[in-house]
Order: structure tokens, then C-alpha cells, then sequence
């Protein structure tokens, strides 16, 4: 049985939260603070946080902080605070995902699969399907593309430049997961780049043209605008 840590300072939503969590055979928890937060994660070891910002105690990219100092469990935020810097900052501090209050029980619920059935966090992928396209990350080769997806005549034809490639494993590597734009410069480019989001637009933009079957609705390669990027399989 999955395990949820949910922390609020809300009552009534803890009480939403665990109603629905364990109405679909959750284990649930509940902290309505960022130290029992923290507490509860390291007697408990959940598979999962649902994580408020707005904790009495802690804020909570601080808790995110703390725990990133010696657990890797994912961590969804579920915040009122709908300002495109907050969600940045708290991406960058270790979570994996965002949901704005007030939010649709539907919607976390499917974040919350898409997390919990994903590989383990940062693993080299031996291959993903991107549309018509079987991306190999092992031999750096690109098969499939058949009669004209994006990927431009077909599975031969498709080469990525280096760059292209450090861009798409990384999301890859963290299937479902937003991954900010910061940690996308930073990891692909290097830390001095950290504010060349001009250069993510122009390299998703490449990817989705060689690999997704229709560029301008991708399904794979998703925009979060102001915030970043993730790989749905």
C-alpha cells in the first residue's frame, strides 16, 4: 500500500485529503506543520508528500530543503500561492510537482499516479517511445518514425545534437516530473547560464520537431509556462 504523508495547516483540507486518499487504499498521515512534517517523514517513510507552502512553523521550500538533505521522496506542493517565482523556487529546492489551491481532487489524483508509478528519480533510461520514435539513450540512436511524424522521414533520419540529447535525458530520466527551467540550464549548459531560458524554447522546440508526431500539440514534451518542462510517456 502507497504511503502519503499530507501536510497542511488547513484541517478541512488534511480531512479532504484523507478522506479521498484512503477511499483509493492510500496509507495517509497527516502534519499540520512543517517540524512534525519533517518528523513523520523520517519515522514514517512515506512514498510520497503532499506538501502546503504556507506552513505556521516552516516554510514549506524550507521543508523541502530539509528533506532533500537526506531523503529523495517525491514531493507534490499544494499551495495558494499561484505567483510563477514561488513554484520556481520551490521546483528548484527538490519538488517534483505543483498544484495550485484550490484544486480539483481528479487532478492531484492523477499527479499523484504519475508519480508513484514513475522509475526511480535521476536513473539513465535504456529507451523511451516519443510518438513514433524508439529513443535509445544507451547506443544515442533513434529508430522507428515510419511515414512522416515529426521526426522527419523516418527513424534513420533523426539526429540530435549533443545538447539535444543532455536536454531530453533529463526529462526522460524523471518521467512526469516538472523539471524547472533553472535545473535545465544548469544541468545541460552549466550554472552561468541559469537565465538563457531563450535557449530551452529553441531546443524543446527542435525535439518536438524531430520526435513528436505533431509538434504544435505535443504529447510527450510539455511546457509548464514560467516554469518548466516535463516528459509524459
Amino acid at each position: 500500500m502507497t504511503r502519503v504523508l499530507a501536510v497542511d495547516d488547513s484541517p478541512q483540507i488534511l480531512a479532504t485529503l484523507r478522506l479521498n486518499l484512503r477511499a483509493r487504499d492510500y496509507d495517509v498521515q497527516v502534519a499540520a506543520d512543517g517540524g512534525q512534517a519533517l518528523h513523520r517523514a523520517a519515522d514514517w517513510h512515506p512514498d510520497l508528500i503532499i506538501l502546503d507552502l504556507g506552513l505556521p512553523d516552516l516554510d514549506g521550500v524550507e521543508v523541502i530543503r530539509r528533506l532533500r538533505g537526506w531523503s529523495q521522496v517525491p514531493v507534490i506542493v499544494l499551495s495558494g500561492r499561484a505567483g510563477s517565482k514561488d513554484k520556481v523556487d520551490a521546483l528548484d529546492a527538490g519538488a517534483d510537482d505543483y498544484v495550485t489551491k484550490p484544486f480539483g481532487v481528479d487532478e492531484l489524483l492523477a499527479r499523484i499516479r504519475a508519480i508513484t508509478r514513475r522509475a526511480p528519480v535521476d536513473e539513465e533510461p535504456p529507451a523511451a517511445q516519443i510518438g513514433r520514435h524508439l529513443v535509445d539513450f544507451t547506443r544515442k540512436t533513434i529508430t522507428g518514425g515510419g511515414d512522416g511524424g515529426g521526426g522527419g522521414g523516418g527513424g534513420g533520419g533523426v539526429h540530435l545534437t549533443p545538447t539535444e540529447w543532455g536536454v531530453l535525458e533529463l526529462l526522460v530520466r524523471n518521467p512526469g516530473k516538472l523539471i524547472s527551467q533553472r535545473r535545465l540550464l544548469a544541468e545541460v549548459w552549466g550554472p552561468k547560464h541559469v537565465k538563457e531560458t531563450n535557449y530551452l524554447r529553441v531546443y524543446l522546440a527542435n525535439l518536438r520537431r524531430k520526435l513528436e508526431s505533431d509538434p504544435s500539440r505535443p504529447r510527450h514534451l510539455i511546457t509548464e509556462p514560467g516554469m518548466g518542462y516535463r516528459y509524459e510517456p
